[in-house]
């Protein structure tokens, strides 16, 4: 039974054990290079999808969209189809000025300042990730010599209220490092489905800059956040190929 999926459109066929997940469609096209036996599978709504190898093991690649609500549809039909270990790529603005363009956060918790948890379990619910993946996300990235920066995030669910502002001082001031909009869904969902998930974040805005100026130059493809983004991809897929090892060694030391 294939079991194709409402929004994804993917199936059991087309599941890998770990999938990483890029928010906007264009950074599954640029994973690519990195991968090897790439399979197109399908792009509906937010969701475009391909699979293929790194280092021997299996990874479906696949956009969530922006927000956490397409976010947690993503989470929510890749466990049906078989998913165990989900990984975020995405972007983040900096709440800290030691943070520069294109360096990595990868959250250990995270401020659910956004709608879509609300409607699965109530605040004092944490947003974590598995430990043993955030370690192995961390290993990757001190591995590879990538700027890094481990902490809380916050994920929210709008660029332009009138208090943007007072918000990101309020949260700087509290020691959070930055600010998404989709990893306290795949944290929590993941969490309440049992799904291991870790998010690796690429800075495109720093701390006080100037949000319009910063997502375009982004979007222009400038160097440091280039750079960054990919970091984060190489960093997820060194990590996928570490937990696979890991999961290969393990009937060994039961021996």
């Amino acid at each position: 039974m294939e079991n194709i999926q409402p929004h994804i459109r993917c199936g059991v066929k087309d599941a890998a054990k770990y999938a990483v997940l890029p928010g906007d469609p264009k950074r599954v096209e640029r994973t690519r290079e990195y991968l090897e036996n790439v399979k197109e599978i399908t792009f509906n709504r937010e969701y475009k999808s391909i699979t293929g190898y790194y280092k021997g093991t299996k990874i479906l690649v696949i956009s969530t969209g922006m927000g956490g609500a397409s976010t947690g549809i993503a989470v929510e039909e890749l466990k049906n189809i078989g998913v165990e270990v989900m990984i975020r790529i995405g972007s983040c603005g900096a709440l800290q000025n030691e943070i520069g363009l294109g360096d990595l956060i990868i959250a250990n918790g995270v401020v659910r300042d956004e709608g879509t948890t609300k409607a699965y379990v109530e605040e004092i619910y944490p947003a974590i990730p598995d430990t043993e993946l955030m370690f192995t996300a961390i290993e990757a990235a001190r591995s590879l010599s990538f700027p890094y920066h481990v902490g809380k995030i916050r994920s929210h669910d709008s660029f332009y209220t009138e208090g943007e502002a007072k918000i990101d001082e309020y949260w700087s001031s509290k020691g959070v490092l930055g600010s998404d909009m989709e990893t306290a869904a795949l944290f929590t969902i993941g969490g309440l489905r049992g799904v291991r998930t870790a998010s690796i974040l690429n800075t495109v805005v720093e701390y006080d800059g100037n949000l319009e100026e910063e997502i375009n130059k982004y979007a222009d493809g400038a160097m440091l956040m280039m750079r960054g983004e990919e970091h984060e991809i190489l960093t997820a897929f060194e990590t996928c190929a570490a937990m696979e090892q890991k999961a290969g060694e393990e009937p060994e030391k039961n021996k």
